[in-house]
């Protein structure tokens, strides 16, 4: 029998649970269907600077009390904002969590966007910007994504311009939130030692005045590609070879996650053991695979010495395209047993549990379905890996790099290395 039930009231709001009874911790909070790229490029970063905004103040509480009151009974608050959602979210013990219920509803419905706290807090956000521009490892994953979705809200970087920060006017803000934070695109989801029943009944109480739903369009992006370079004074050179991926609606989506762990997935992937292991060209090297609902990223990410470029990116280039043709049985086996692994390790946290079934319901409509996700995993075949291979591999090359790029090759140089 499941852990987890679902249900959804007549507003379009759905709540769901994952009980653990054993647990003396309860994980809840609201996961909305919205994020990045469903901003007004005008005024992109403003679904980042809301996530910052609603702990600044409501109708009843200032920033301080937001904060002190779940400290002061040993909870932890934190949100998160992507390029589809926006989350926001309290671990506290079992008997203190209708607080953190009544203070994530009071800040969705009743933030107040204090004028003095927004100007403290687009300086907030510049410094935020400006620690992962100074991060290359992160800031090449921004410069890419520019790249692969070239002018459009999906490939603006999720923290916004300092430019667009500084300019950012509150009325921007709070549309957003009247646009976006409405009851059908919203879950409410608690984890651990929680009663179903009791918890709807609450969040029932506590969710009465979301605003009205409105409708909601956008266009499936457009996957550019393309080079972009910049040269900086740093130790290492750092690149990114990207490929659009697919979504994680789609049925290869399975057969792509395997892909991903059988070439940068651990210290036993190819990448690592060729590039790292063989070769030492690396400390670090690993696949990233970002998918949407629509579109999405696949991609490598290395850091490097400069001089050893040269060898680098041919080698990489080599992995990828051997994947298109060959997978062991053994990769097959050992990819499978670490995605199953990871799921079912990552729900003994009730922090995880929650966030996996709000993303989940955003994604599918429905709760995660234990059996069926492994089944999924398990049905892939050496000819899926492959063929999926194939077909993300065979899409134009995004290309990013950071660092002294003399010894690199030309983004011609290195596409052409990519057609078997």
């Amino acid at each position: 029998m499941s852990s987890m039930k679902k249900t959804v009231l007549e507003n379009g709001l759905t709540i769901a649970t994952d009980t653990m009874k054993s647990v003396d911790t309860v994980a809840l909070g609201v996961w909305c269907g919205t994020g990045a790229r469903h901003e007004d490029i005008t005024y992109n970063g403003v679904a980042h600077m809301v996530e910052h905004m609603v702990f600044k103040g409501t109708q009843k509480r200032d920033a301080l009390s937001i904060s002190e009151e779940i400290e002061n009974v040993g909870g932890r608050m934190n949100a998160y904002t992507s390029r589809e959602t926006t989350a926001y979210y309290v671990h506290m013990l079992k008997d203190d969590y209708t607080l953190g219920l009544d203070m994530i509803s009071d800040m969705l419905q009743y933030s107040t966007f204090p004028d003095h706290e927004i100007e403290r807090e687009r300086g907030v956000i510049i410094q935020e910007i400006g620690m992962y521009q100074d991060a290359a490892d992160d800031h090449i994953f921004d410069l890419a994504q520019m790249q692969a979705f070239k002018d459009q809200t999906i490939g603006a970087p999720i923290l916004g311009s300092v430019e667009r920060i500084q300019s950012m006017p509150k009325h921007a803000m709070q549309d957003y939130v009247q646009r976006h934070y409405t009851p059908s695109r919203m879950v409410v989801i608690g984890a651990g030692h929680v009663d179903h029943d009791v918890f709807v009944d609450q969040v029932s109480e506590a969710f009465q005045s979301l605003p009205k739903n409105q409708d909601r369009a956008y266009i499936k992006p457009e996957y550019t590609a393309g080079d972009i370079r910049q040269t900086r004074d740093l130790e290492q050179a750092h690149i990114f070879m990207g490929f659009e991926n697919v979504s994680y609606n789609a049925d290869d989506y399975y057969a792509m996650r395997t892909l991903s762990a059988v070439l940068g997935g651990g210290m036993s992937s190819r990448l690592f053991q060729e590039i790292r292991e063989k070769r030492g060209l690396v400390y670090d090297i690993y696949t990233y695979a970002m998918s949407n609902s629509d579109s999405g990223l696949f991609s490598v990410y290395a850091g490097t010495n400069p001089k050893d470029l040269t060898e680098l990116v041919p080698v990489v280039c080599d992995e990828l395209l051997k994947s298109t043709q060959s997978v062991t049985d053994a990769e097959l086996a050992r990819a499978k047993t670490q995605m199953k692994a990871g799921f079912l390790m990552s729900r003994e946290s009730v922090n995880r549990r929650a966030d996996q079934l709000g993303k989940c319901l955003l994604q599918t409509g429905d709760i995660i379905d234990i059996p069926d996700r492994l089944s999924k995993i398990e049905a892939v075949s050496v000819k899926d890996v492959c063929d999926v291979a194939q077909k993300i591999f065979g899409s134009k090359l995004t290309f990013s790099a950071l660092g002294d790029l003399g010894a690199l090759e030309s983004y011609d140089a290195i596409s052409k290395r990519m057609v078997a």
